[in-house]
């Protein structure tokens, strides 16, 4: 088993635990990460280590030159925005902004990546190294942003990873393939005609054809879609009517559709036209139905799996590396940077010894802070195992563009 404190001494350990618990107390949404972002440069300017501010709006990108310019050059990212979800987890660090806090773990993603940049300046690769403060993952696209912006451009490899309360800390999971559903989503805008509640024959309830929507929907996966094949349709949000008297006369149904399947989506979309076109003849209603794509699945490349599992056997021993069998059905904007490089996002635990997971996206979300350490020290060490499979040719696939005046 890895002493983790050989590694990274307490002192290191303490500042990473401090600098999580300032960015959890001020948590900023997609874009709005101003706070965030300062935060994140004076770390770097205290381990002197060279970054830009401002990039795609409000992400940071660092760069550790130690290789030379035709040395690997790898990539590590984390996202750094919050979410809409008012914190209710009794912290003395909790969250001091309304209705915002970090439930998804961002914040432990940006500590994990600061410490990993420290880790990697004391002791440096024989390659280069990006590091990547990324953003809006939370819907809003940050990924692509820093794309645009150029800091994959001469980028090798990328990893990345996610804090995730289903496993231990001190367990790396890891998916072959497809690890990530895509995110699609949908609005479906019920017209009805409105009235008297008393006199519901002279409407068209615009409440009752959304309910029938909402049960119907449920029979493309049950019916329609391969079982084999996974896939999700959750209405999260319907809102319909003013008065308990009225018959209203428009409601809105707001959902998302999970698979991992192109074909399988091209089909639920397709259905959910054909399923409420239907409808709103039988009822004599006015359906809209819009579609949003989303984000992509996360694929992980074969090259990264076998870095990322091997630097994982190495540091935590083979017993405390899982092998996922399926993938989650949640999504991810890193998926837009394997569709340029190769490389791996995996799973980091969590899960304090003998508690139950706290579910991610709810305002209790906590995480066993040791994470901290064990994460940046598994992705300093992911960069060398990384660097010398380039350098020994393993990995052909080199992109060779400069990007460092771009970034």
């Amino acid at each position: 088993m890895l002493n983790y404190q050989t590694i990274m001494d307490n002192e290191l350990f303490e500042w990473l635990i401090s600098l999580r618990r300032e960015i959890h107390q001020w948590p900023e949404p997609a874009f709005e990460e101003v706070r965030t972002s300062g935060k994140i440069s004076e770390a770097l300017s205290h381990l002197g280590i060279w970054h830009k501010k401002g990039v795609a709006r409000t992400g940071v990108v660092a760069r550790l030159e130690s290789g030379g310019p035709d040395a690997p050059t790898i990539a590590l990212r984390a996202d750094i925005d919050a979410l809409a979800v008012p914190e209710k987890t009794g912290l003395p660090f909790r969250s001091r902004v309304p209705g915002y806090m970090h439930a998804c773990g961002h914040d432990g993603h940006i500590a994990i990546l600061l410490g990993a940049a420290a880790l990697l300046k004391a002791s440096p690769p024989e390659g280069n190294v990006v590091f990547i403060f990324q953003p809006a993952e939370e819907g809003g696209g940050g990924a692509e942003a820093m794309i645009e912006a150029g800091v994959l451009d001469d980028v090798d490899m990328i990893f990345g990873g996610h804090i995730d309360g289903k496993f231990p800390v001190g367990k790396i999971a890891i998916r072959k393939g497809i690890e990530t559903s895509y995110t699609t989503s949908f609005e479906i805008v019920i017209h009805g005609r409105g009235g008297h509640a008393a006199r519901p024959h002279e409407g068209i309830d615009a409440v009752v054809v959304g309910s029938l929507l909402v049960v119907s929907l449920q029979t493309i996966v049950s019916r329609n879609v391969n079982p084999l094949k996974p896939a999700v349709i959750t209405i999260g949000s319907f809102h319909g009517g003013a008065a308990y008297n009225a018959i209203a006369d428009e409601a809105v149904l707001r959902g998302t559709i999970r698979c991992t399947d192109s074909k399988t989506k091209r089909k639920i979309v397709e259905l959910i036209k054909k399923m409420s076109a239907s409808v709103a003849s039988l009822h004599d209603a006015e359906i809209e139905v819009s579609i949003n794509e989303g984000y992509p699945p996360v694929i992980n490349h074969p090259e990264g799996v076998r870095i990322a599992s091997k630097t994982a056997g190495r540091l935590l021993g083979e017993e405390n590396l899982i092998l996922l069998d399926q993938p989650s059905m949640g999504g991810e904007d890193f998926s837009y940077y394997l569709k340029r490089v190769p490389g791996c996002f995996v799973r980091i635990g969590t899960a304090r010894p003998g508690e139950g997971e706290i579910k991610a996206h709810s305002p209790s979300f906590d995480f066993d802070e040791d994470v901290i350490r064990i994460g940046a020290i598994y992705y300093a060490e992911i960069v060398r195992e990384a660097v010398s499979a380039l350098r020994s040719g393993k990995i052909s696939d080199r992109t060779g563009k400069a990007c460092k005046e771009k970034c």
